[in-house]
């Protein structure tokens, strides 16, 4: 009996050893395709499991260097007598000279502003020569000194993606290439002497497609133009930290653009050419002055500018709109523009916004999916759901989905939810997400009261 209890415990747990051998098998570049997903810290770690993975982690094509953990022992990362902490500078020359991957997929590095130029300028250049396609730069503000670039940068042949964020002094020359790259993110960073560095920067990139814009303000330029024969996507985003600054411009040629997204305090935005490729756009405004000091004067400009930009996004399939919480006046209409491509509409609704989603429902004849996602109402509401013209072709007949979030039951929302249903006759679903579970019978008995077109709607209270 014995002996049977013994064999089977045998079958059910194989041995230690022979679990260790499988994990031991996976080849080499395996193992450093699994190390890739570390930060070079961590994979430096695993150089105590074993004889063979001593040396595993030079192998790893990629560097993810923060030199705030590089705070290691010399004996850690290479033979050394001396087991005393060293400076980060040392640690990390010590890691690029040890590491022998024939070429770097990714090199990522995060320091202070303050590191030295010569050991700043040797590890970029060490990654430029072993052929790096992606390039992370976040440098972090030190005693109000900005870091430069190494001119090796504009010359990388072999780069594919950039981003250089923080405490950057952008300077490129006046004549260089980066012929294949094709993703651009730059992220607060300093401009050396004008707008005019950051127009060079894409000059020279002949194939760009992605572009990732950040301001803070602190670079105290209120002038750019963005022109990129090539750009798909672009990401622009501006927070200042002071409420002046917000009167900036910029201009863009990007006739192939597919991807448009700007988030914060909204300025000028000029689009030179008509967006026939545009696929999807993404608008959230947070404007700087969220209060109810801005004159009407303010308001109506700041409503002239979102009017404007969204008539230049006429093109999209997918709208995600956030206009700000500010009450802008003076919105007038988006007439005579029409959004006839689009199939979505996401819209952030707040008590000053209720006009733009009415404005939008009348020019979107071929809207499919409608998402109103209530955002908090910190103050009383102003502007309220006005009921539309009598129009049989006022809001679009391809309707078929419509979700309401954050819904408490107000006077306005229920007029809103009522007019969609009464409207809409092809509506397949509604949901109601309320904003507590206390509100949803009460929810339910109110919308079980309203009439509807569409005999087949699902309505769903949640």
């Amino acid at each position: 009996m014995g002996i049977k209890s013994i064999s089977k415990r045998q079958k059910l747990y194989p041995k230690t050893d022979a679990m260790i051998d499988r994990f031991s098998d996976l080849s080499n570049s395996l193992l450093c395709h699994i190390l890739s997903f570390l930060t070079t810290k961590e994979a430096v770690a695993t150089s105590i499991l074993s004889r063979r993975w001593k040396t595993l982690w030079t192998l790893v094509p990629k560097l993810d260097l923060d030199t705030d953990n590089m705070h290691l022992s010399l004996d850690k990362i290479g033979k050394c007598n001396v087991p005393i902490n060293i400076s980060y500078t040392d640690v990390l020359s010590r890691v690029l000279a040890l590491h022998i991957a024939p070429f770097i997929r990714s090199f990522r590095l995060r320091c202070k502003s303050d590191c030295p130029p010569f050991h700043f300028d040797t590890w970029i250049r060490t990654a430029i020569a072993r052929n790096v396609e992606e390039l992370k730069l976040l440098i972090f503000y030190s005693y109000g000194i900005h870091m430069g670039l190494p001119c090796g940068i504009f010359y990388c042949q072999t780069l594919v993606a950039l981003e250089l964020s923080g405490g950057i002094d952008l300077d490129p020359p006046s004549s260089f290439q980066l012929p294949n790259l094709k993703i651009l993110r730059l992220l607060e960073i300093y401009y050396c002497k004008d707008s005019s560095c950051f127009s060079r920067l894409l000059s020279g990139c002949p194939v760009l497609e992605d572009l990732s814009f950040e301001r803070d303000g602190y670079d105290c330029l209120y002038q750019f133009e963005i022109s990129v024969p090539t750009l798909k996507c672009l990401h622009i985003a501006f927070r200042p930290y002071r409420l002046d600054l917000n009167d900036y411009t910029i201009e863009i040629k990007a006739p192939v653009l597919e991807y448009f997204k700007f988030e914060g305090d909204l300025g000028h935005i000029v689009l030179l050419e008509k967006l026939d490729n545009l696929f999807e756009a993404d608008v959230y405004i947070c404007s700087f002055d969220e209060s109810d000091s801005l004159e009407e004067s303010q308001k109506r400009c700041y409503g002239d500018r979102v009017f404007k930009l969204l008539r230049a996004l006429t093109t999209a399939k997918f709208l995600l709109l956030f206009p700000g919480v500010t009450e802008c006046f003076g919105f007038g209409s988006i007439y005579p523009s029409k959004f006839l491509n689009l199939v979505q509409l996401d819209f952030k609704l707040n008590p000053s916004n209720w006009h733009v989603l009415q404005a939008l429902l009348l020019v979107a004849p071929n809207l499919e999916v409608l998402v109103v996602d209530k955002c908090y109402y910190k103050s009383k509401d102003k502007l309220c759901w006005m009921e539309p013209p009598d129009d049989p072709g006022y809001l679009s007949s391809n309707l078929t989905s419509f979700n309401f979030r954050g819904f408490k039951g107000l006077k306005l929302e229920v007029e809103f939810v009522k007019y969609i249903l009464k409207e809409a006759r092809i509506l397949k679903t509604m949901t109601i997400n309320v904003s507590s579970g206390e509100l949803k019978e009460s929810v339910v008995e109110k919308l079980s009261k309203l009439p509807r077109l569409s005999r087949t709607c699902l309505v769903t209270v949640e």
